[in-house]
């Protein structure tokens, strides 16, 4: 009998390629920094950083039967996650993010995520008819779920039977991909983690303040909340109250991946069985301590 994770990742599960360096920048600036190439992608962030906290997360994503993607399967199994369900595809190249980051934040990116999206349901399938569930054994457990994934299939997730007894964790990859969690409004057990542009983005309105932002989301269907605003309060809202808390004041010296990790800081916390105010803050301290660290790390 296959005994099933606690927890599943889903979406991109790729190469990170972050230039930073500590200098202010500008468009067309040419300063010195660090380059460095990491395992990254939001499922994997997730995961990571869940593992880290002692979790054991299993990958649903696609990487391509390269050598990047082998390199990084090895790198993935070496941080003791779960990747027998990741599909290998022999026509799809791994894919890649890269991004340049400077004393003033997130210069630009760019996210190279077609695989992922040209594989589409391929990489549900241990999850729709698999070790992982069924529509008569569906998965109950926690999912995280990126925003990476196509809009279409992203539909498909919401009336799928598979995922309607599970705990849906739910981040846009990117405030330019963030009206795809638009159809997860209307799903009664997913919890959709943005930051206060992606929520206006999904409300198609402008927010001055994260609890303005999360009582839109609320009003719009959505089954519970996290809206964070950079060092301005955070708020966890729900349909029976919203509570909002200030983060820690930190010098910040990297951005990419701070939101993945203030979710799976989040989920971990609330998984230890913490209520809402403990995992609020604990995930707001993790976020703190990972946007304040080296920046070659």
């Amino acid at each position: 009998m296959t005994v099933r994770p606690e927890i599943l990742c889903i979406g991109s599960v790729l190469w990170d390629v972050i230039g930073r360096s500590a200098s202010i920048m500008r468009v067309g600036s040419d300063v010195p920094g660090r380059i460095t190439r990491l395992p990254g992608g939001v499922a994997l962030n997730i995961a990571m950083t869940l593992r880290k906290f002692g979790l054991s997360p299993a990958l649903l994503s696609v990487v391509g039967d390269d050598a990047e993607g082998r390199e990084l399967m090895e790198e993935c199994a070496a941080l003791g996650l779960n990747i027998d369900h990741v599909y290998r595809s022999t026509d799809l190249p791994t894919d890649r993010y890269m991004a340049v980051e400077g004393q003033n934040g997130l210069i630009a990116a760019i996210a190279d995520a077609h695989s992922l999206e040209q594989a589409g349901s391929k990489i549900l399938t241990p999850l729709v008819d698999g070790p992982l569930g069924n529509a008569t054994d569906p998965f109950s457990g926690v999912i995280a779920l990126d925003g990476n994934l196509t809009e279409s299939l992203l539909r498909e997730i919401v009336s799928m039977e598979v995922f309607q007894q599970s705990d849906l964790r739910v981040a846009p990859a990117s405030p330019g991909k963030a009206d795809r969690l638009v159809p997860m409004l209307g799903h009664s057990g997913a919890t959709l983690y943005v930051n206060l542009e992606e929520a206006g983005l999904i409300c198609l309105e402008t927010f001055e303040t994260s609890e303005q932002a999360a009582r839109a989301l609320l009003s719009k269907g959505a089954n519970r909340v996290l809206v964070t605003d950079g060092g301005n309060a955070t708020c966890d809202g729900r349909s029976d109250s919203v509570i909002s808390l200030q983060p820690p004041e930190v010098m910040v010296t990297r951005v990419t991946g701070a939101g993945d990790t203030f979710m799976a800081a989040h989920i971990a916390a609330e998984m230890r069985g913490l209520d809402r105010k403990h995992s609020l803050q604990a995930a707001l301290d993790a976020a703190a301590t990972y946007v304040s660290g080296d920046i070659g790390a």
